[in-house]
């Protein structure tokens, strides 16, 4: 696009600027944009919407982490879907259908069909899937390498949200915790959101429980979603954890609090069963304490402070509960 020459060249609606539909790009780069502050103040954006309120924006980069086995993959699906259809999942939902691609890195292919065949049938025209394990041998993908970026972008058309699935599989430059392995990808993220895409990207924990690799990567992201198990968490459960927005940018008040998901699949149809971390952790007190445990054993079983537990139970004497 053409250079920015004086502030004369500055209107209401934005920058007017000399750019012929079709020309060659420029043989050196463009030179760089400064504004003042009453120039920039003058500019009209168009408002950011959600692509699913109230956790991805357009334009929005989010990252969704947790162990291994946990049902990333599955929520990430569903969000897709909500996404694809104007739908919802959780406790959020999407207020316009979109396009969506997944590129999906890590599972066989049979398995993630029987994934997608679980998911709402009307999002099936928006919601297109890439899956490595379907290409032919030898085909790679490495998306901190510009080629492999470049052949994505071909594939993207109308794309409005990006989903990788996920970066350790999708992405094999330096070491996992060398934050300039990152700078590559970073800086295609930051293209695609100049472009106008939102992107979700998996990742799962590392073994002190926190997203694998550089905590750079954050740095660029509005939101980071974090799922993991409950004190109480039994092995027969299956999918259920607690949800909590690490990064939160530009969510608050109740929709920014953490709340426990539980997955369940009959007749091949998921379906999700959602309620606060203050109801799970009210229960947890009430059935504690009917078992005559003391506040510091609690404390010690939950991991609630002590004055948080004597606050639940006080609670729950006037509720009559105890």
């Amino acid at each position: 696009m053409g250079a920015f020459n004086h502030p004369d060249d500055f209107a209401a609606g934005g920058i007017v600027e000399k750019f012929v539909p079709g020309a060659p790009p420029p043989s050196q780069r463009p030179p760089l944009k400064v504004f003042t502050q009453e120039q920039f103040c003058r500019m009209a954006f168009r408002p950011r919407e959600h692509v699913v309120y109230p956790i991805l924006r357009e334009k929005g980069l989010a990252m969704l982490y947790a162990f291994r086995g946990m049902g990333k993959t599955y929520l990430a699906h569903e969000i897709a879907a909500a996404a694809a259809c104007g739908g919802s999942v959780l406790k959020w939902h999407a207020p316009k259908a979109r396009k969506v691609l997944i590129i999906d890195g890590e599972m066989p292919g049979p398995d993630l069909q029987e994934r997608f065949k679980a998911l709402p049938g009307k999002a099936a025209a928006n919601l297109r899937v890439l899956p490595m394990d379907e290409q032919e041998l030898g085909v790679t993908l490495n998306l901190a390498a510009e080629e492999d970026q470049k052949r994505v972008e071909a594939l993207l058309g109308d794309t409005e949200l990006l989903i990788l699935d996920n970066r350790s599989t999708l992405v094999s430059s330096g070491r996992e915790n060398d934050a300039e392995s990152w700078n590559s990808m970073q800086s295609w993220l930051l293209k695609l959101r100049r472009k106008g895409l939102s992107v979700l990207i998996l990742e799962h924990a590392g073994r002190n429980g926190e997203a694998r690799g550089t905590s750079k990567r954050e740095d660029v992201l509005d939101t980071v979603i974090q799922l993991k198990r409950g004190e109480d968490y039994q092995l027969q459960q299956g999918a259920c954890f607690e949800v909590h927005l690490t990064k939160a940018r530009g969510i608050f008040g109740e929709d920014a609090m953490p709340f426990e998901a539980r997955l369940e699949i009959r007749d091949g149809v998921t379906s999700w069963h959602v309620r606060d971390l203050t109801d799970v952790e009210t229960e947890r007190v009430e059935e504690l304490t009917r078992e005559s445990m003391s506040v510091r054993d609690i404390a010690e079983e939950t991991g609630l402070s002590k004055s948080k537990i004597n606050r639940i139970q006080a609670k729950l004497r006037t509720e009559g509960r105890l």
